[in-house]
Order: C-alpha cells, then sequence, then structure tokens
C-alpha cells in the first residue's frame, strides 16, 4: 500500500511540474500572457496541483481503491485524538459549516460593495454560491456512504466531499486573491492564516470521524478551483468589457 501510494506521489508530481513547464513556455509567446504568468504563477502552480490531485482522487473514490489507506488513516487518527479535546475539534467545524461561513460571506460583500470594490463583492458573492452548488451536486452524484468505525454525530448529505472544507476553502481562496490585489503585502500572512484554517477545518472533519480523508483532500482541491474559476471568469469579463482608453 505504501508503495502505490509514493509510487502514485511520484506520478502526479511528475504531471504536475511538466503541466506547469508547458504553461510558462506557451505564456512567452505574448507579452501579454507572459506578464500575467510571472503574476499569477503561483495561483496557477495551485490550480495545476489541484487539478490533478482531484482527479486522481475521485477516480480512486469511485473506483473505491481508497478504502484501505483512507480507513487506516482515520483509525490512526482516532487512537492519538484525546477524548478532552472534541470540544475543540467540533468547534473548528462550526468555523467551516454554512451558518458561519454564508454570513461571513455576506459580510465581506457589504463590506467591498461599501469600499466600492464591485470585483471583490462579485468574486466572494459568486464564489460562495457556486461552491454550494458543487457540493449539492457531488454529494448527490457520488453518494459515498460516511464512515462508521465509531459513533459520530448526525451530518446532512452523503460523505464525499467534505462540505465544511470546500466551502472554507473556497471563501479562503477568494479572501487571499482579494487581499493580494488590495494589500499585496498582507498576501503572504493570508495564504499562511487561510491554509491553517481550512487544513483545521478539514482535520476536524477527521477526528469527528465524518469523513474519510480523500473526501477532505478533493474538497479543499475543489474549494480552490471554484474560486479560482470565478476569479478567472470575472477577470476575463472585465478585460473584455473595459472600454478602450481615449487618445
Amino acid at each position: 500500500m505504501l508503495h502505490n501510494f509514493v509510487e502514485e506521489g511520484a506520478e502526479l508530481s511528475a504531471i504536475v511540474i511538466g503541466s506547469f513547464a508547458a504553461v510558462s513556455l506557451f505564456s512567452q509567446r505574448h507579452v501579454r500572457w507572459a506578464r500575467g504568468f510571472r503574476h499569477g504563477w503561483f495561483l496557477i502552480l495551485l490550480v495545476i496541483a489541484s487539478i490533478a490531485v482531484l482527479t486522481q482522487v475521485l477516480e480512486e473514490v469511485l473506483g473505491q481503491e481508497s478504502t484501505a489507506i483512507d480507513r487506516a488513516i482515520l483509525e490512526w487518527i482516532h487512537g492519538r485524538v484525546p477524548a478532552g479535546a472534541l470540544g475543540f475539534f467540533n468547534a473548528l467545524t462550526w468555523t467551516g459549516s454554512s451558518r458561519v461561513v454564508v454570513p461571513v460571506a455576506s459580510l465581506l460583500v457589504v463590506v467591498a460593495l461599501w469600499r466600492k470594490q464591485r470585483f471583490e463583492a462579485l468574486q466572494v458573492a459568486l464564489t460562495t454560491a457556486l461552491a454550494g452548488l458543487v457540493i449539492y451536486f457531488a454529494k448527490t452524484a457520488v453518494a459515498r456512504p460516511r464512515p462508521d468505525l465509531w459513533s459520530t454525530q448526525w451530518f446532512w448529505g452523503s460523505s464525499f466531499p467534505s462540505g465544511h472544507t470546500l466551502i472554507s476553502a473556497a471563501l479562503a481562496t477568494s479572501l487571499c486573491l482579494w487581499i493580494a490585489r488590495q494589500w499585496p503585502r498582507g498576501r503572504i500572512a493570508a495564504l499562511v492564516a487561510g491554509t491553517t484554517w481550512v487544513a483545521l477545518v478539514g482535520l476536524s472533519r477527521l477526528v469527528l470521524g465524518v469523513h474519510w480523508p480523500t473526501d477532505v483532500v478533493a474538497a479543499a482541491c475543489a474549494g480552490l478551483l471554484v474560486a479560482a474559476g470565478v476569479n478567472g471568469a470575472l477577470a476575463l469579463v472585465a478585460v473584455r468589457t473595459r472600454k478602450p482608453r481615449s487618445v
């Protein structure tokens, strides 16, 4: 099992590196593309890696090839997290629930509109809405049973993907993009804070035993892709609707 995991990891790394190199070379064909690649190379790398990982995980989940390692990881976590820490992880899960994320996103939209940052308002609103749709349709389509290794709290929907992780990743990515555009000096701090929050929310779902590890990994990738896709679509619309400057 470990040999297959290492082999798949090496294969995914090669795909990501090769794809990134190909995009880099292709971007040199046009001055504007090259400039865009230099400014957004990290996001491009994350998008490529997320697509590769999500594709691999989805293939294994649908083929029921990840069950053994999923079960082993959950049992390992369950055996090492003390019962007294469950309250902390329940609180982390709560921060990634729709009861928290949707009001926070709504507040951010209001703040963006108040600051006359229409692009950012649309980015957060559309990303949150689309993330919710992706969660609903993915859970319905895949219909993966939740873990039943020990008694857990009931949550709506099937196991794949983790809705808490997906919507958290989508909102965190939107905020990181917002901060990178408006306050570039804070982009590293935003990235660290956002990644930490999403990782803790995802970990909480495993500690509580309500998701398989592959549910969480796929959700984190999907959330990033939703936010990046909305960002790219809005940027494309903004470029096409921008009026030419008068001479």
